[in-house]
């Protein structure tokens, strides 16, 4: 009862950080930087893996997907493919572990089960490694941005 127990908060536990690695995907703000005046901000720029944004000190914003895949600098399309990778190596890693826990009916005996285990469990570790890469990779690619937002992404 213990060993069931353990699995299925394991799974559970595994299969959240999985659905928070593919929240943090599509979110806006990888990268933010604002351009301060001595009253007011007179702009915020932000951006992530699929675009560059800017906002004005009225509120008015505009964005700019990134062109060509071609056109953006090198640290950006790596951490968009271990981003992708994470999330792809922990789908895999979900869908292993619902076959290779004890308590489910399908995956075959106990020792074809442990093995699926086994794969779920790498595939997680590696989803964990593929999107901390990813996220330790990103604001370190291109340090200038940050200190000069208007030289960021050539996105002009």
């Amino acid at each position: 009862m213990g060993n069931m127990v353990t699995e299925i908060l394991a799974f559970i536990l595994s299969t959240s950080g999985w659905v928070l690695v593919c929240s943090t995907l599509p979110t806006e703000y990888w990268k933010v930087s604002s351009l301060d005046g001595t009253v007011i901000t007179t702009a915020t720029y932000w951006s992530n893996l699929w675009r560059a944004c800017v906002t004005d000190s009225t509120g008015v914003f505009n964005c700019k997907d990134f062109p060509s895949m071609l056109a953006l600098e090198g640290y950006i399309q790596v951490c968009r493919g271990l981003m992708i990778a994470a999330i792809c190596l922990g789908f895999f890693g979900a869908i292993f572990a619902l076959v290779g826990m004890k308590c489910t009916k399908i995956g075959g005996s106990d020792q074809n089960k442990a093995r699926i285990a086994f794969v779920s469990g790498v595939n997680f570790i590696l989803s964990g490694l593929c999107s901390l890469s990813a996220c330790s990779l990103y604001p370190t690619g291109s340090p200038q941005s940050f200190l000069t937002p208007c030289l960021s992404h050539r996105s002009g």
